[in-house]
């Protein structure tokens, strides 16, 4: 049977890896409708010319015109307007493949879920903000990761019943600064923050990769999606993304995934949920010597995932902060505004002034922390704006 599908961020990282995987297997798949931000009118363009989707969205009227313009047709059918991508996922479809940047993720993320479509999720930060939001509105099997390392530990946990795991074990390249001390970071550049040793991604993720934001994220992304507490989560440092994350065992077992840093297999997976498609990317060669090696997490120097943790054991309105301020932050250090260890100095005292707020003294919109039992999208999305607000205030050269 094929497979209708829905992608939202047609024309990011993830958004051209899966029209990649589609491209493969046009006997599986069919793209109904693609979403994106409009920076990039002409590869829409080229890609709505290859695969032919009833509708489109864009977020703004201009980025419509100019997209009409490229095509020379009034087809497909162009949603318009900052709830476009919002109506997209409410399309009668198999899959919707959630590759949106950010918060603005969240509501996809949710209309999907309330529509009973099987939810690709690729926009970690949906998931990491709207915490239980999320997770409760998930029916047991929609939500599938894209992530490699959350596709790594669908994989892995299929070895064993939810009893018997003690703990995730979940790894990370370490990114282009990995060993260096906190010394040696202050200088760095952007153009290095930039050079990941092993992925091609957007500029958000990257530089997440660097300070090991992306990681945390990860974390939290993690605890939520297979309900594992935080303590049993372990992160450790593997320099060649090779094995994408493991799951033991109490008896001792260690399951692993392994195959080359490559997005089509974990895209690929997700799309086709649960089985596998074949030939996806290229396996793991065994003809010649190699070695992977382990490390633990330097914490000292990388207190992102340490931050990660403080903001998902609060959890509430903690892990919008945590991420809505490391974007301001990664804007502010791109621009040149701060260092590059400003970031994640910027993350912990806005969540700290987050946590230290509390709800019954009048501030600020979203600035008071709010905890599950009270969590709503609106309080999601204040609390996000104000994270924003706030680290873009502590990171303006004249305050």
């Amino acid at each position: 049977m094929v497979r209708e599908v829905v992608l939202l961020g047609a024309t990011g990282s993830i958004g051209t890896q899966t029209l990649d995987v589609v491209s493969r297997h046009r006997d599986r798949f069919r793209v109904k409708a693609l979403s994106a931000g409009g920076s990039r009118v002409d590869l829409l363009a080229e890609q709505v010319r290859e695969f032919s989707p009833e509708f489109v969205a864009l977020p703004t009227a201009a980025a419509a015109d100019a997209l009409r313009a490229a095509l020379g047709t009034d087809r497909p059918s162009i949603r318009v307007g900052p709830e476009a991508s919002t109506e997209l996922a409410g399309l009668d479809c198999d899959v919707v493949l959630n590759a949106i940047t950010g918060a603005a993720g969240l509501r996809p993320t949710l209309e999907t879920l309330a529509r009973g479509t099987t939810l690709a999720l690729a926009n970690k930060e949906s998931l990491v903000i709207g915490g239980r939001l999320v997770t409760s509105a998930a029916a047991p099997g929609q939500l599938v990761a894209v992530d490699s390392e959350h596709s790594a530990f669908a994989q892995a946990l299929r070895a064993g019943r939810a009893e018997e795991v003690r703990r995730l074990i979940l790894t990370a390249s370490g990114g282009p600064f990995r060993g260096r001390t906190v010394d040696q970071l202050r200088d760095v550049t952007v153009d290095q923050a930039l050079a990941h040793p092993n992925w091609s991604m957007g500029r958000v993720i990257t530089i997440n990769s660097s300070t090991l934001v992306n990681k945390g994220l990860e974390l939290l992304e993690a605890h939520l999606l297979y309900d594992v507490a935080l303590e049993d989560i372990t992160v450790v440092v593997h320099p060649q993304s090779v094995v994408h994350s493991m799951v033991e065992y109490v008896d001792g077992s260690t399951i692993a995934q392994c195959s080359p840093p490559d997005m089509r297999l974990p895209i690929g997976l997700a799309l086709a949920w649960p089985e596998r498609l074949p030939d996806v990317a290229a396996p793991c060669s065994w003809a010649e010597r190699t070695s992977w090696t382990f490390e633990p997490l330097d914490d000292e120097t990388f207190p992102a995932v340490s931050l990660a943790r403080t903001a998902g054991a609060a959890a509430g309105t903690a892990p919008a902060v945590y991420n809505a301020a490391n974007e301001a932050a990664v804007d502010a250090f791109c621009e040149h505004r701060i260092g590059f260890l400003d970031i994640t100095a910027t993350v912990r005292r806005v969540l700290e002034e987050h946590l230290a707020a509390g709800a019954d003294v009048p501030s600020e919109a979203g600035a008071a922390w709010v905890a599950d039992a009270q969590l709503s999208i609106e309080a999601v999305l204040a609390a996000d704006s104000w994270g924003r607000r706030r680290a873009e205030a502590l990171t303006r050269k004249d305050p």
